[in-house]
């Protein structure tokens, strides 16, 4: 009996400290369970909160910027009465005189100086331009009457835009009254109409906003652009090549893989002084060119690509050197002929991301003088000229309202370019990615 209340005694004792035991260990996963469900709702929730941020600011650029794509004309008679064009050199003619003519005729009530400025200011200046290209185009006879759609000015197109209010009060608008009545004369004789804004993507910079355009910075960023990967692909590639395949592991080799690793996080105005410093100061290269941006670039751009391209490199399998070494390939043909090949998908993706990365930096180009008031179109590399952000930064510093539109406008184009440019590289990496 007493032998039998022991076993039952230990049992008993032996099976309640195995229920403690199950009871903790449950009580730890259940706390653990509770702690990864939170720590995927914190997942879930930066995600969502990152993607709305993002929309956000999408949203707003496209609300700022969609109508910036549109611009306002009116439509003008223009009578050529005779002696107004010079037979002789009709690009020297008074187009500006013969504008300010159609538009009286066009408001005789007009009379009083302060008025006709008043009445001239709700037409562009680049109207008497329009005119000579008409003209110059397709030479008319005299006597005859020239109907042109010539570009409204920037607060007449704001008006029309609704971005001006006109049951303000006057002194709250850029626009008086006496304006808002001619404008709304133009609308009842329907001459006046919201057109596809050709002039935005034909044009360079301005100081009127319907005058400028963002075809100077566009041919900056492309010849830019090509300087930097003419220099930075060959360079990045051969230096990759060399530190993975060729370069023997001692103290040199391992201080400028060290050196690279930390230049990838040099901020980019330090690349800019450097240009500032070396290549304006010291060797005397034109201020402000797309040669001398895409060299700058192009120092900034190597550390990324040379990064890239070695681990591309890494990931080729070790056995593609074997065997073709085994069959009697020398270094230089097994990395030019095996491993090279299959590195490249790899080394472009890098590039790719690389340019799209140097495409959107100002800061550098800032120190070289990029920064100019540029109007003329460039048409080589040494000609002064203007890239995307640095455009986007100078419209985003004017006051006039038509300049804000334009800076979002210049905003999506440039978002268009880096997508398409990290789009083909992940089409690039997808095509013609090993999985080993």
């Amino acid at each position: 009996m007493i032998k039998s209340t022991k076993k039952s005694v230990v049992g008993s004792s032996a099976s309640s400290g195995r229920i403690k035991a199950i009871d903790i260990v449950n009580k730890g996963l259940k706390r653990r369970y509770r702690k990864e469900k939170r720590f995927r709702l914190y997942g879930m929730l930066s995600i969502l909160a990152s993607v709305a941020f993002l929309a956000f600011l999408l949203t707003s650029i496209v609300f700022n910027g969609y109508s910036a794509f549109l611009q306002t004309y009116i439509k003008l008679d223009v009578p050529l009465e005779a002696g107004m064009i010079d037979k002789q050199e009709p690009g020297r003619s008074d187009f500006q005189g013969i504008i300010k003519s159609a538009i009286r005729s066009y408001y005789p009530e007009v009379t009083e100086r302060q008025d006709k400025r008043e009445l001239y200011a709700l037409f562009s200046s680049g109207a008497a331009f329009q005119l000579r290209d008409t003209v110059l185009s397709n030479p008319p006879e005299e006597g005859t009457t020239l109907s042109l759609w010539v570009l409204a000015d920037d607060d007449v197109d704001m008006l029309m835009k609704g971005h001006m209010k006109r049951d303000v009060p006057e002194g709250s608008r850029r626009l008086n009254d006496k304006q808002l009545r001619w404008i709304e004369r133009l609308e009842a004789d329907k001459r006046v109409e919201k057109r596809f804004n050709t002039t935005f993507f034909s044009a360079g910079d301005s100081r009127e906003p319907e005058l400028a355009g963002i075809w100077g910075a566009v041919k900056g960023s492309i010849y830019t652009m090509l300087v930097t990967l003419a220099l930075s692909f060959p360079i990045g590639i051969c230096a990759a090549v060399y530190l993975e395949e060729f370069a023997p592991k001692n103290l040199a080799t391992d201080f400028i893989e060290v050196n690279i690793n930390n230049l990838a996080a040099v901020p980019s105005i330090v690349f800019g002084l450097l240009g500032l410093a070396v290549f304006l100061n010291f060797f005397g290269m034109p201020r402000s060119t797309p040669l001398v941006g895409g060299i700058v670039l192009m120092l900034m751009t190597l550390p990324t690509i040379i990064i890239a391209s070695r681990a591309a490199l890494k990931a080729v399998p070790p056995s593609i050197r074997e065997a073709a070494l085994g069959v009697g390939s020398s270094k230089l043909q097994v990395v030019a002929s095996h491993v090279l090949p299959l590195a490249l998908p790899g080394m472009l993706t890098g590039t790719i991301i690389g340019m799209a990365q140097a495409l959107g930096e100002t800061a550098p180009l800032l120190m070289i003088g990029m920064v100019a008031f540029i109007v003329d179109i460039p048409g080589g590399f040494t000609d002064p000229a203007a890239v995307m952000p640095v455009q986007i930064y100078l419209w985003a510093d004017s006051p006039e309202r038509a300049f804000v539109e334009r800076t979002s406008a210049a905003i999506m184009v440039l978002l268009a370019f880096l997508i398409s440019m990290n789009a083909v590289a992940v089409v690039m990496r997808k095509r013609f990615e090993r999985r080993w």
